[in-house]
């Protein structure tokens, strides 16, 4: 559904005769399960690497953002094949079903959890002048997170920066996540295991 805010925004460009390119987003922030993580095989992100789905049915925007994030969004003590000990949930499960993941998880970093690294973004800047991009919402910025040398062809389109959660924003995870503590089933330092319901 539509926020008020984006439709008001649409009501105004179509009113004035204008694009609607530089109206905030609505949705921004709203949490997101990558449809990678309904595939029993994914073994997840790594935390050195940005992910961007652009036809996300979860996420208003159609984008749902992977920034700098390890494992798996629905289950944040991974896993060992095979192997459920330690693990409060069981083990990794396909989300929205009994179906165990089939590979190695690793877990996630407690400093990047998926409330700081995983959610709906749209695509606020790039080097297409032509091309139609969002207005970060407060709470918000509007950082480069995908070089143009990372991508080519029709993955072009996704080249340039997002709308960021304020104080999330990292430029070299090697050198900038000062906490590298793992989520940890044993003392459950993580919460549960993440969900979306639609």
């Amino acid at each position: 559904m539509r926020s008020t805010s984006s439709k008001l925004c649409l009501w105004v460009a179509a009113l004035l005769g204008v694009a609607a390119s530089a109206c905030e987003a609505g949705g921004v922030g709203d949490p997101c399960i990558p449809e990678d993580e309904y595939n029993q095989n994914f073994p997840g992100y790594s935390v050195t690497e940005v992910n961007v789905e652009s036809s996300s049915f979860q996420c208003e925007t159609r984008v749902c953002l992977a920034a700098y994030f390890n494992g798996r969004v629905s289950c944040p003590y991974g896993q060992t094949a095979g192997v459920t000990s330690g693990n409060p949930a069981g083990g990794c499960k396909v989300p929205g079903t009994s179906d165990p993941v089939t590979v190695d998880v690793e877990p996630q970093i407690k400093a990047r959890q998926r409330d700081k690294a995983v959610y709906c973004s749209c695509r606020c800047d790039g080097p297409d002048p032509g091309a139609r991009y969002c207005e970060c919402p407060s709470g918000f910025a509007c950082k480069k997170l995908v070089p143009e040398s990372f991508v080519e062809g029709s993955s072009a389109q996704l080249s340039g920066s997002y709308c960021v959660k304020d104080g999330t924003f990292i430029e070299d995870p090697k050198i900038d996540i000062k906490d590298p503590t793992e989520c940890a089933g044993s003392i459950k330092n993580c919460g549960k295991d993440f969900q979306v319901d639609f």
